[in-house]
C-alpha cells in the first residue's frame, strides 16, 4: 500500500461531507475528533477523508492550514492500519478540537489512538450483527 494521499481520497462531495457530519458516528482522542460513516457508493475509493479546523479558535488561515497539513500527514502515515484491519468503504471527517497549535507528534499519537478506537468499534459492531 503506497503512502499517498491523492485527490481521489479527499472528501469533496458536499452531500457526502454533510452526511458524515450529520449522521456519522464520532470518536475522540484529544486533540482530534473523527466522524465517520460506511459508504455504499461503488464509485469512491476505499476511504475518503476531510479535515476541519475551526475558524473561531484559529483566526489566521495560516494556522488553520498548518494544522490541516499536520492532520493529513498523520493520516497518510497511518492509514495502512485502517486498510489492514477493516473491510468496506468509509468516509472520514477529522476535526481539530484543540486550542493551541499542535506538534506533529501530538497529532500523530492522537491519530493512531483514533484509528485503534475505530477498528475496535467496527470489529465489535460486525461481530454483534
Amino acid at each position: 500500500m503506497p503512502l499517498k494521499f491523492g485527490k481521489s481520497e479527499r472528501l469533496k462531495s458536499k452531500k457526502l461531507f454533510q452526511s458524515v457530519f450529520d449522521n456519522g458516528k464520532a470518536l475522540t482522542a484529544y486533540p482530534l475528533k473523527v466522524f465517520y460513516i460506511p459508504v455504499l457508493d461503488a464509485d469512491i475509493p476505499r476511504t475518503q477523508v476531510g479535515v476541519l479546523v475551526g475558524k473561531k479558535k484559529f483566526k489566521r488561515a495560516v494556522s488553520r492550514n498548518r494544522i490541516k497539513r499536520i492532520i493529513r500527514e498523520a493520516y497518510r502515515l497511518n492509514k495502512h492500519l485502517i486498510f489492514n484491519n477493516i473491510e468496506g468503504k468509509y468516509a472520514f471527517l477529522f476535526l481539530y478540537i484543540g486550542d493551541n497549535l499542535p506538534t506533529s507528534e501530538t497529532v500523530e499519537k492522537a491519530m493512531v489512538s483514533l484509528i485503534d478506537k475505530l477498528i475496535t468499534v467496527e470489529i465489535n459492531e460486525k461481530a454483534d450483527s
